[in-house]
């Protein structure tokens, strides 16, 4: 209410930065702060989105955005990443991310995803549920949001973290290469 906010949830709202302020300033003040540049980077960036995205608001590609945000650790990748996920929208295929899935466990992730937290429903699963999750999921910076406003053009439906630590993702355009590209990169088969 103090910082005249219509969402209930505060998730994504407010824009990860370092923010210069004096000493005498009020927590208020540096989160009406942090919620005015996040909507103005979005708002910004929104109107010079590309065309025929599969999202409907500024809200919808914030809530992609903080996703591409958990699962982009290289910069390089964050537009590619954001191409897998409007492909799969635009096949009304699940996102099917594990950020969403540890996001929605709350305090029961206790740093490991099973099986059966995949298959277990809560409203931020996007294994069971199609779609967007209801909110954001982090705080997105102002490069996952542009990532996601001009997303990269390709076939790509599937991506896998490689087992370097690196950060970096193999990238698959059919179910088949996924499969051996998690073999190679996360079972090591």
């Amino acid at each position: 209410e103090l910082l005249d906010i219509k969402y209930n949830h505060p998730e994504g709202l407010f824009f990860p930065e370092t923010y210069n302020i004096h000493k005498n300033i009020s927590d208020i003040d540096v989160l009406k702060r942090a919620y005015a540049l996040t909507k103005k980077n979005l708002h910004d960036l929104w109107d010079g989105r590309d065309q025929g995205l599969p999202f409907e608001t500024p809200y919808e590609a914030l809530i992609l955005a903080s996703i591409v945000e958990k699962e982009s650790a290289v910069e390089e990748e964050r537009t590619l990443i954001a191409g897998v996920f409007i492909n799969r929208l635009r096949k009304n295929m699940r996102l099917q991310t594990d950020p969403t899935v540890i996001y929605g466990m709350g305090d029961n992730y206790k740093g490991d995803i099973r099986f059966r937290d995949l298959r277990n429903d809560t409203p931020y699963n996007t294994y069971t549920r199609s779609g967007l999750p209801p909110t954001p999921i982090a705080m997105p910076g102002y490069g996952a949001i542009k990532a996601v406003m001009h997303p990269e053009k390709s076939d790509y439906l599937y991506f896998v973290a490689f087992s370097d630590n690196s950060g970096r993702h193999k990238f698959s355009s059919t179910f088949a290469e996924h499969n051996k590209a998690v073999d190679k990169y996360q079972r090591k088969k």
